[in-house]
């Protein structure tokens, strides 16, 4: 790894390439080595997998994926103001890191990489939360990768994991939760980065179930989440009413009383409502 060690800090990185960070694309650089070096560790054994990067910025993160053995590192990377800096890793990888000057939204990086594949980013937060969705709901299960270890806003991460009571829970822990096991693996604290963002930040680690944890038809699961958290100050009888006229039949059928509220029923409960309506059980 010599060829690794011998690169000069990103500080020097950022300022030799004029990289100041864009509120635009949501960047926020970690400069520290030893903290790039232990997220990428959060992912696991990387010695026999292709890692996604999504917004390495000037590198900090993928020199520590390549440094944990990874056996190839795609860079997605939006600002190509930030390419000169990753070339000069890619020159000293042995071929192990591949950069494209792309959108992470506009193109199929899983067309790109060979299994088993890990998804390992400090992701932009203005698109952190969408790209998730999609790599969560990718219309086929088992999806490309086996795991995703994901940097979020610290609020973003707590309601990934989140469980019924909170307010934390919504859909996004329902999705998370219902194909993959999330947990918290680190947090960091917002003078880790350049610029300091306003708030603190975490990194999730999920873990793909092979079948979603209850058996439920997705698009119908989702569309009952959607519909249930999108006024979660209700009761379920009036939030749901709009999905069938018998909606309290089945959502006593599924185990959950009418008055409940959404943020009170399980991940469970709610695939056992969405069954009602697929195997046609009131």
């Amino acid at each position: 790894m010599s060829g690794l060690d011998d690169l000069p800090s990103l500080a020097k990185v950022i300022a030799a390439h004029g990289l100041a960070a864009k509120k635009s694309l949501g960047q926020n650089f970690l400069l520290d080595l030893n903290l790039t070096e232990k997220i990428a560790r959060q992912a696991g054994d990387l010695t026999g997998s292709d890692v996604l990067e999504v917004g390495p910025g000037p590198g900090g993160l993928t020199r520590g994926l390549l440094s944990q053995g990874a056996r190839r590192v795609l860079a997605v990377e939006k600002d190509p103001r930030c390419l000169g800096a990753l070339a000069e890793i890619a020159a000293v990888s042995d071929g192990r890191l591949e950069v494209i000057n792309a959108d992470a939204l506009e193109i199929d990086a899983a067309a790109l990489l060979t299994p088993p594949i890990r998804v390992v980013a400090n992701l932009p937060y203005n698109v952190g939360t969408e790209l998730l969705v999609r790599w969560l709901d990718p219309g086929q299960w088992p999806p490309f990768w086996d795991s995703l270890t994901l940097m979020f806003q610290r609020e973003v991460a707590e309601r990934i994991v989140a469980q019924p009571g909170g307010k934390a829970y919504g859909r996004l822990a329902v999705l998370s939760q219902w194909r993959s096991t999330p947990r918290i693996v680190m947090s960091l604290p917002p003078e880790a980065f350049t610029p300091a963002p306003k708030v603190h930040s975490a990194v999730v680690h999920f873990t793909r179930l092979e079948a979603p944890r209850f058996p439920a038809d997705g698009k119908t699961l989702f569309r009952l989440v959607a519909m249930a958290f999108n006024q979660r100050r209700k009761m379920l009888r009036a939030a749901l009413k709009g999905a069938a006229p018998d909606i309290e039949d089945r959502l006593r059928a599924a185990g959950i009383a009418p008055t409940e509220r959404a943020e009170q029923v399980s991940l469970e409960q709610f695939c056992a409502l969405a069954r009602t309506f697929t195997e046609g059980k009131a």
